[in-house]
């Protein structure tokens, strides 16, 4: 990932930071500054709690490129309790035993190793609330 790409996306893959409306107060993630509800400019920002629930979920055993080694995974479909849908990568929950409509936090782990030096690239997982 080149180092311009890394910093733009900062705040999204650490912060889940994303969008609301000022028209009609749509929370929006990721950034699109149009908004998908009333197609008005939507450039404020809106940081989210990172709490939601399991919306629905599958175990990759086939990974694409870069991520080989760390398969098998589970990616959930996240509902944040602000109203979006997130994909993530489910974390502390054994592959096969996650359950939709668990509440889960985000959390932010290391994605992958990236590049031919290896620079750690971490973003935001989810994992179950204890």
């Amino acid at each position: 990932m080149e180092i311009s790409r890394y910093w733009r996306l900062q705040q999204q893959r650490y912060g889940l930071v994303g969008e609301q409306c000022p028209h009609c107060e749509e929370k929006i993630f990721p950034p699109r500054d149009i908004c998908p509800n009333c197609a008005q400019d939507a450039k404020q920002p809106y940081v989210f709690s990172g709490k939601g629930e399991i919306f629905s979920y599958t175990t990759v055993y086939d990974p694409p490129e870069g991520y080989e080694g760390y398969a098998p995974y589970t990616i959930a479909l996240i509902k944040l309790e602000e109203g979006p849908l997130v994909t993530a990568q489910l974390t502390d929950v054994d592959n096969g035993k996650a359950e939709i409509g668990t509440p889960v936090e985000m959390v932010t782990r290391k994605l992958r190793e990236d590049g031919p030096k290896g620079q750690l690239v971490y973003g935001y997982k989810f994992r179950p609330v204890l």
